[in-house]
């Protein structure tokens, strides 16, 4: 990915800073007073799970387990548990890593220190970037699906990214990072709300957008994407809507389930147990006795 567009990287910051400024959402982790911790559980919640479905379990994830060391204390499971309808509940597991190595490693607080968040269990460099930066406001790079969209539309002139993060993006995305922390981590967030708001993957409102006048894919009279199909994610039927279910049953449970019961929930017999056995190799479910499971101890 080649950087295309003549607009000085000074006016894009200031663009879209008074841009956010002005239509910035009023979201809980990103009040003055969310703790490090806030911010991390919103940043594995957030992953590929929409805002307001994250709203409602992010407040009762934070009012039962304020700080790491709460969630350390519990049982993996309970975070499952607490997972709900998310999706993908392996980050629950992750979270709940992260909490006991924040605990032991660290007394409890999240670190500050970019290097230490990325040695964190289920943290990866996305992650350990948008910690620092909108934790602590440090300066890095944050590229998320929205401020990838966000440069590739405005700045190098194609619909959309790779599907893959690319060297090239990470170059480019380095060449338009602020000079200043703060400003660093303001233009993170403000190019993030700019690609879930406006700069959307298949219906953007290029007539709202701060960026309209610099972009380049604009300028370049919006070709269309020519990169390998973008197919959306199946659901109804899959091996993850089984789990989904297998999963609701072990949750609602508190306690041991035996096969029947989790049985009942899918009539197609060998789909139903390759579901069940991908969640016990993936820890989120544990065999306690033959035909007979529970969540993770």
């Amino acid at each position: 990915m080649v950087a295309i567009t003549s607009t000085p990287a000074a006016l894009l910051h200031s663009t879209v800073l008074d841009w956010y400024g002005a239509n910035a959402r009023d979201l809980p982790w990103r009040a003055a007073d969310a703790s490090p911790w806030a911010v991390m559980v919103s940043e594995f919640m957030l992953q590929q799970t929409p805002v307001k479905r994250v709203l409602p379990a992010y407040a009762a994830w934070l009012e039962r387990w304020p700080a790491p060391a709460d969630l350390a204390a519990d049982a993996p499971g309970e975070a499952v548990r607490m997972w709900g309808r998310l999706g993908y509940p392996r980050r629950a597991l992750r979270l709940h890593a992260a909490a006991v190595a924040i605990t032991e490693q660290h007394g409890g607080e999240v670190p500050d220190d970019h290097p230490a968040l990325l040695a964190l269990p289920g943290v990866g460099e996305y992650t350990a970037a948008a910690v620092a930066s909108f934790a602590f406001r440090q300066r890095h790079v944050v590229l998320d699906t929205n401020v990838r969209r966000v440069f590739a539309r405005a700045v190098t002139g194609v619909e959309y990214p790779a599907q893959a993060t690319t060297a090239a993006e990470r170059r480019t995305a380095t060449e338009y990072l602020p000079a200043t922390a703060e400003t660093a981590a303001a233009w993170a967030v403000g190019a993030m709300e700019l690609g879930a708001l406006v700069c959307t993957a298949r219906s953007p409102e290029c007539g709202a957008c701060p960026l309209l006048r610099h972009c380049a894919w604009q300028r370049a009279g919006r070709p269309p994407y020519e990169g390998p199909a973008r197919r959306g994610q199946s659901y109804e039927g899959t091996d993850r809507q089984v789990r989904g279910k297998l999963l609701a049953v072990l949750r609602e449970a508190h306690g041991e389930v035996p096969q029947e019961r989790l049985d009942a929930v899918w009539h197609e017999p060998v789909q139903r147990a390759r579901a069940l056995d991908g969640l016990v190799a993936d820890g989120l479910v544990e065999p306690v006795a033959p035909g007979v499971y529970r969540l993770p101890r």
